[in-house]
């Protein structure tokens, strides 16, 4: 199956943080943004890209970012320290890969759209996500 290759650019609001990534998607579709429910998330407003580790580069700002983790400590939630932006993270559900804030990217990839994943219920919806960090090879 062939697939879209999607560049990402992104930051915190005061710029010390700079990312790129790359989102793959299946040829022709655009990219799926997740806005999740659950108490971190509606907090910070974060809406998840999330993208494989092989697939996101820190281009600056490692000095500049703080980690916080709860509960079984597998999420790392890192923000500016800055100015408080968590414009990327490594998620529970995918902890071979990178969260990318939606809302923190330089531009949105066109036709970007955003569904609803219902974190309150983490435990019994994770598996949804579960494959968004794994890497297809092209066998074209």
């Amino acid at each position: 199956m062939s697939q879209s290759d999607w560049p990402l650019r992104g930051g915190c609001h005061c710029g010390a943080v700079r990312f790129r990534a790359t989102m793959m998607t299946n040829a022709g579709q655009a990219p799926v943004a997740h806005e999740c429910n659950c108490s971190m998330c509606q907090m910070v407003g974060f809406q998840h890209l999330i993208v494989a580790a092989e697939n996101f580069e820190l281009l600056q700002g490692s000095d500049a970012l703080s980690c916080y983790t709860f509960n079984t400590g597998v999420a790392k939630h890192y923000f500016c320290r800055h100015c408080g932006v968590k414009s990327y993270y490594v998620p529970r559900s995918n902890p071979d890969g990178y969260s990318i804030n939606l809302r923190c990217l330089d531009e949105i990839p066109e036709g970007t759209r955003i569904e609803p994943f219902d974190g309150q219920h983490w435990e019994v919806n994770a598996s949804a996500l579960a494959h968004l960090s794994k890497v297809e090879k092209n066998h074209d």
